[in-house]
């Protein structure tokens, strides 16, 4: 439940903007409050100059407001265009990232601060002189200028394809070393045969979907603990970034007691409209795939964009090649079987980040040499299992290499990368 709660506020374009009017109310309340017992009592001390008249705080509150309204038009603006431009270069699946970004929820939360601030001030202004309220909304429009100026920047820099492929593999390695901190449970790789046998002979229950949507989240350690409680085993049916369908089995349940219930399993299983990061590296993949695809389709053209894309893949395939994929069975403190999870292997992970781009990239030979770098490079960097899996792979790549169909030069090109990478995974001392 806490995690569904925190999707959706993190998705939300409206959370951050309502605290900045709920503060900008508060703050417009407590200056007016101090504004008239300063002026009340200190009048005749308070130099004339810090003094405002009521025409000009109303000239220049309602000066204000157009002018804070007209920066908020051209920053949606500006907004329209970034998510138009990644919609139709990039990937769909990109526009989560910018609208997501904490920059573009606090530059509009400002603008919705400035706003309610100089409209409130423009309604209650009083009969008499002036002093905090004008201020305080001379150094808002100074701010709400520099943050103008500095989301113009943010979103120049979001646009730029190079940086936006950065901040997508920033975001990947992020998820993975959260997941490392969620696990609380302890996996392990084997369970004794007789030991799986004897859970399995127990009652048997199924936890039906009640709508369709991916999996965006399962909280594991809830899961744990509530098998623990119900003395139960939960076998999944299902991995976070899989579509289910209404009805669909999502978990098995095997348990000596009588379970009536299985609601509450629900709360641990966060299904969605759309796929998420919270938890599914995939995904995070399938972006740069996306981004990858698009810059060498006919219509764009431009294969380094691509190569870049498939340079960052590789460093996050490192990051998941440290974590130990293997192990499926989740044990409570007590060593007693508590979930079966359905795993991704590294080799599923290499599959799905190379896959489409070979078949769309088979004939630009840039696209294929620049796999076999990045293959060789999370060799390299990886222990001798990956390397095992990474040379039984790299077959899959070549075999749309048409070897007599290269030129001399092309030959020698790829041939140097091959051999590279047979020296780094055959040749385990390399």
């Amino acid at each position: 439940m806490k995690n569904k709660i925190w999707l959706n506020t993190r998705d939300s374009f409206w959370f951050l903007p309502a605290v900045y009017i709920v503060c900008s109310i508060i703050a417009v309340l407590i200056i007016v409050v101090i504004d008239k017992n300063i002026v009340n009592q200190f009048e005749d001390s308070i130099p004339p100059i810090l003094l405002t008249e009521k025409a000009i705080a109303i000239e220049l509150y309602s000066s204000l407001v157009t002018a804070i309204l007209t920066m908020t038009t051209i920053s949606f603006s500006v907004i329209m265009v970034v998510l138009t431009t990644y919609s139709t270069q990039f990937s769909p699946r990109t526009l989560q990232d910018f609208m997501r970004s904490q920059t573009t929820s606090h530059v509009l939360g400002v603008y919705c601060f400035g706003f309610v601030f100089a409209l409130l001030n423009l309604i209650i202004v009083g009969k008499e002189n002036l002093f905090i309220g004008p201020i305080a909304m001379t150094l808002i429009a100074i701010i709400e200028l520099a943050f103008f100026v500095y989301f113009i920047h943010h979103s120049a820099r979001w646009i730029q394809v190079n940086n936006l492929i950065t901040w997508i593999e920033k975001d990947g390695i992020k998820i993975i070393e959260n997941n490392k901190k969620r696990s609380n449970f302890h996996v392990v790789e084997e369970m004794k045969e007789v030991q799986l046998n004897n859970y399995m002979e127990q009652e048997a229950y199924f936890l039906n979907g009640k709508k369709s949507g991916y999996v965006q989240d399962i909280e594991w350690n809830n899961l744990v603990k509530w098998a623990k409680k119900n003395d139960a085993v939960l076998k999944m049916k299902i991995q976070v970034g899989d579509f289910v369908q209404e009805n669909l089995s999502l978990l098995k349940l095997y348990s000596k007691n009588k379970m009536d219930n299985l609601d509450e399993l629900r709360e641990y299983i966060l299904i969605g409209n759309e796929r998420t990061d919270l938890q599914d590296i995939e995904f995070t993949i399938q972006k740069l795939v996306e981004i990858a695809l698009r810059a060498i389709s006919p219509a764009i053209n431009d294969p380094h964009t691509a190569i870049n894309a498939m340079y960052r893949i590789g460093s996050i395939l490192v990051e998941i090649a440290k974590i130990d994929n293997r192990g499926k069975y989740i044990i409570d403190d007590k060593n007693e079987l508590r979930v079966i999870k359905t795993i991704k292997t590294f080799p599923n992970y290499l599959f799905k980040s190379f896959y489409q781009i070979r078949h769309y990239g088979k004939n630009d030979l840039s696209i294929i040499y620049s796999i076999m770098e990045v293959l060789r490079n999370v060799a390299i960097a990886s222990n001798k299992e990956i390397k095992n899996e990474i040379w039984n792979f790299h077959s899959y790549i070549l075999e749309v290499i048409n070897w007599e169909d290269l030129s001399d030069l092309e030959r020698d090109y790829l041939q140097s990368i091959y051999e590279e990478l047979e020296t780094c995974c055959c040749n385990q001392q390399i």
